[in-house]
């Protein structure tokens, strides 16, 4: 676990990556934050734990919670999604609209940028906001 740890990069060489990239990291850090919320939270079995995480960490879901959430974010938190949204995407959405599907990007990207940065405080604050 220290090794993975110290390969975390600092706020500069953050700043540097794509926004897909935070998002990528971002779509990794909720699903896991969301399937552990289930596991310590309910006693389902592991087919209804994923059918009960999918309600969480589908675009439609995110794209609502960040909306939610926006008016507490910091100016800079409302920069980093801003260029999570705008960030030129060629995946088309499967069970989504696009605007839906930009507002997710979005927020993972502010969930992935947080975790990057060892925002760990404020992380953990807008992921207690989402179940």
């Amino acid at each position: 676990m220290e090794e993975f740890i110290n390969i975390l990069r600092d706020e500069n060489e953050v700043n540097l990556m794509s926004p897909l990239v935070w998002a990528y990291v971002g779509d990794c850090v909720y699903e896991l934050y969301i399937r552990t919320e289930l596991i310590n939270k309910t006693n389902l079995k592991p087919h209804k734990l994923h059918i009960e995480s999918i309600k969480y960490v589908k675009a439609q879901a995110q794209a609502e919670l960040l909306k939610q959430i926006m008016d507490d974010l910091t100016d800079e938190e409302k920069d980093i999604v801003r260029r999570g949204r705008n960030t030129e995407n060629h995946h088309l959405p499967k069970n989504s609209n696009v605007q839906e599907y930009m507002y997710a990007t979005a927020f993972e990207a502010l969930i992935g940028y947080l975790y990057l940065t060892k925002q760990n405080k404020r992380l953990k604050e807008i992921l207690n906001k989402s179940i």
